[in-house]
């Protein structure tokens, strides 16, 4: 291999460090009307009457739409692989709003300014509703948020909007009595995990016009741009065909864009106008009217026996997915799936969960996608289990975990582990942490607290038995490959990766393959970028495109060099007859093929996996406390990651890093908190905070690499595995130093200060 392995600069680099317009709002056209949205100031309430008169008349507003002018289907904005597992239960706009900010009327001017203006000029008459905002008092609620009759989901969500309850499941395995029966300890917890914003850097933003065909064109910063144009076209009532989705570059996502937040607003005010439309939310909206994670409240109870072999798990996972179902019924499988699989000795498990609806902001996929919620829970109580046996946390868990070959009853219905390094990213990072030599709690000479803590995670890689990926690659007659993919590049270089894999594929430089954007009219059908699965399921795509490439190019040099064409070899850009040595540049070939039409020198590969092979991770934290304040530091964070076959060491490297501080964000800083009335009181970055680099210490990072059969050159995925590990980590560093046992996230400085404040007066 010369590119896979090789820390390979990303394709764009030099367009976007040096500013050149690539993202959507720089390439959205200058004649764009400007939409905005009237958000509704209720938290849940009926509207009675809304007069958009006077905004209609002021000077520069082309169009004022309200629910009297929407479809009425209903549909939901998840992008997922139909049949969509999220149920339909909204509506572009409707006279009923849910959350403090649903959309109430669509406002579109020739200019910001005036559509602003315009905003405030419409006259809305609310009957306010009992609201809840509270997922622990949902179920069975008197504010019901869903009564409408209309409203649709599969029958194996179990669903009852009548009583708030968007989605519910039980999983089992073995027999619990007897399994608790063989304990010597059992833990029992509640956890509680709030809700955080991905807080990307581009916002949502999308434009639409309509071509000269009479379609529409829609261009979106989006994860999912073939799942958008399904969407939309149930959300308007108008065929698929009738409307083209395209992305340009995306300046972050993490899951938000994994759900149609916004396209549809631009897109109801073309198809009514004829005329370019272009939203782009605040920063204010993308705090307030997007999509976070699920906060979720999870009962645990696990015990093991008196050698310390854990013998059964427990779970139930209430989820607050808000005023809409949009990933409710899925992110919360991932809570117990993602995590009870790390442990092979269980006798006995079980798994339920119940999704609620609430009149909060609808929650949505988010890295890690249920998963970090699951695994804070599990792992802390690992780790209190580890107390209660008087065992190290590391020797607990290097006696318990999952390894290849392990069945893991709980991970995809039951599966075998077939690839694994677990064992020796707990080593690998023990030994960069130097946990053994490390006490679990020591006081510096500055009075502050120093504690340890460990954990670990696993993922997947894609969705198995359902995403799919197609991949086609051509040889221009310029000598160079062309990669065509629906996979879309979020910051996260999988345009790159990919192109690397072609590249070692071909047996030609990295520099020699060019990815086409992403466009539903010309690109071979993806699911989108999510769910871990652009490197292990559209790279497999890419390898099978770039195999049957390969023979077809082999085919041709042989024709031309007159030789049979198991003669023909293709080497460093050339395709050689290995008896006699001569040989034919895959310029001359791409010529042949395009200019004298004489061979088809372009392939499609596609893919979907039956399994989805885990990544594996354990972290390692080591916290800095001040008994006077509560104040916690985190000076030193060990990673180790098992993701098979790292492609490329650099941009793996980041995604471990960038990761690793989004998971102390949720562990020590960041909630989407709301004011008694069900506003968000974290409504900018002023109030919803984030950490930066001055805010992290020392970050290592080490891979231990397994070998996945099933993947692109043995490569397993990367992008959500690595967000999981700090929370839990961090938390039993916390309890190591204090002895205070934090449940619920985040781990704010007062709850310390006022912990060791009680415990001292005792």
């Amino acid at each position: 291999m010369s590119s896979v392995n090789t820390s390979v600069r990303k394709k764009d680099a030099v367009a976007l460090v040096t500013g050149k317009p690539v993202y959507t709002g720089d390439i959205a056209p200058k004649d764009c009307l400007i939409v905005k949205l009237l958000r509704s100031p209720h938290a849940h309430a009926e509207i009675l009457s809304i007069d958009p008169s006077k905004a209609e008349k002021l000077p520069g507003v082309v169009c004022v739409l309200t629910h009297k002018d929407m479809p009425h289907t209903r549909f939901t904005l998840a992008g997922q692989t139909f049949p969509e597992p999220s149920p339909y239960d909204r509506l572009i706009l409707e006279n009923r709003v849910r959350f403090v900010g649903d959309p109430v009327a669509i406002v579109a001017a020739e200019r910001e300014e005036i559509a602003q203006k315009a905003l405030k000029l419409i006259r809305v008459h609310y009957k306010p509703l009992p609201f809840n905002l509270d997922p622990e008092k949902a179920l069975d609620n008197p504010a019901v948020v869903h009564p409408e009759a209309d409203w649709k989901g599969e029958a194996w969500i179990q669903g009852d909007p009548s009583r708030n309850l968007c989605a519910s499941g039980h999983e089992e395995y073995g027999d619990m009595a007897a399994a608790e029966a063989r304990c010597a300890h059992v833990v029992e917890r509640v956890y509680h995990t709030l809700s955080n914003q991905q807080a990307m850097t581009e916002p949502f933003t999308a434009f639409c016009q309509m071509d000269c065909f009479g379609r529409l064109n829609v261009v979106s910063s989006t994860q999912i741009p073939f799942h958008v144009r399904r969407i939309l076209a149930r959300a308007l009532e108008i065929p698929a065909a009738r409307i083209r989705v395209s992305k340009p570059r995306i300046g972050g996502g993490f899951g938000a864009k994994q759900t149609a937040v916004m396209e549809m607003y631009p897109a109801v005010v073309t198809l009514k106008t004829g005329r370019p439309a272009k939203l782009t939310f605040t920063r204010h909206e993308c705090q307030t009217c997007s999509s976070p994670r699920h906060e979720m409240v999870i009962r645990v109870r696990l015990g093991a026996d008196a050698s310390g072999v854990i013998r059964f798990v427990e779970m139930h996972t209430l989820s607050n997915t808000g005023a809409f179902g949009e990933h409710g019924p899925t992110t919360v499988g991932l809570s117990g799936e993602k995590s009870i699989s790390l442990y092979r000795h269980l006798d006995a498990f079980r798994f339920d969960f119940h999704v609620v609806y609430t009149n909060t902001m609808s929650a949505g996929a988010y890295r890690g996608y249920g998963a970090p919620q699951g695994l804070f829970a599990l792992e802390s109580a690992v780790d209190e289990l580890a107390s209660l046996l008087g065992m190290d946390p590391m020797a607990l868990r290097l006696a318990n975990i999952t390894q290849e070959g392990a069945f893991m009853p709980s991970y995809n219905h039951g599966s075998t582990n077939t690839s694994c390094a677990l064992d020796a990213c707990i080593r690998r990072a023990a030994e960069l942490f130097a946990w053994k030599d490390k006490p679990s709690r020591r006081v510096l000479p500055n009075g502050h607290i120093r504690g340890k803590g460990m954990a670990l995670a696993m993922q997947g890689s894609g969705i198995a038995g359902i995403d799919v990926a197609n991949a086609t690659v051509k040889l221009d007659e310029n000598g160079y490959i062309n990669l065509m993919i629906g996979a879309t590049d979020m910051g996260t270089g999988c345009d790159t990766i990919l192109s690397q894999i072609a590249a070692d594929c071909l047996g030609v430089d990295v520099e020699c393959v060019y990815v086409s954007p992403v466009d539903t009219d010309f690109s071979p059908y993806d699911c989108g970028s999510y769910a871990s699965s652009t490197t292990y399921v559209t790279g497999m795509a890419v390898v099978r495109a770039c195999q049957a490439l390969l023979t077809k190019i082999q085919d041709a040099g042989a024709h031309m060099l007159g030789c049979p064409a198991q003669r023909a070899v293709l080497e460093g850009g050339r395709v050689s007859d290995d008896e006699t040595g001569k040989s034919v540049s895959l310029e001359e070939i791409g010529k042949a093929g395009a200019g004298g039409a004489l061979y088809d020198l372009q392939a499609t590969g596609s893919r979907m996996s039956e399994i989805s092979p885990p990544p594996f991770m354990a972290g390692m934290a080591e916290v800095d406390i001040d008994p006077e304040t509560g104040e916690i530091t985190v000076p030193q964070y060990v990673a180790a990651v098992d993701c098979g076959t790292v492609i490329n060491p650099m941009l793996a490297r980041v995604q471990v890093e960038g990761g690793i501080v989004q998971g102390i964000g949720m562990a020590l800083t960041e909630n989407v908190s709301y004011a008694p009335n069900g506003s968000v009181r974290s409504n900018s970055f002023l109030q919803y905070k984030i950490p930066t680099r001055m805010d992290v210490g020392e970050i290592q990072v080490a891979f231990e690499s397994s070998y996945e059969q099933e993947g692109p050159f043995g490569a397993k995925s990367i992008g959500e595995i690595v967000i999981s590990t700090p929370a839990p980590a961090i938390a039993n560093a916390v309890f190591a130093a204090t002895g205070l046992r934090f449940c619920r996230l985040p781990i704010r400085p007062c709850d310390i200060a006022m912990g060791i404040l009680q415990d001292a007066r005792k």
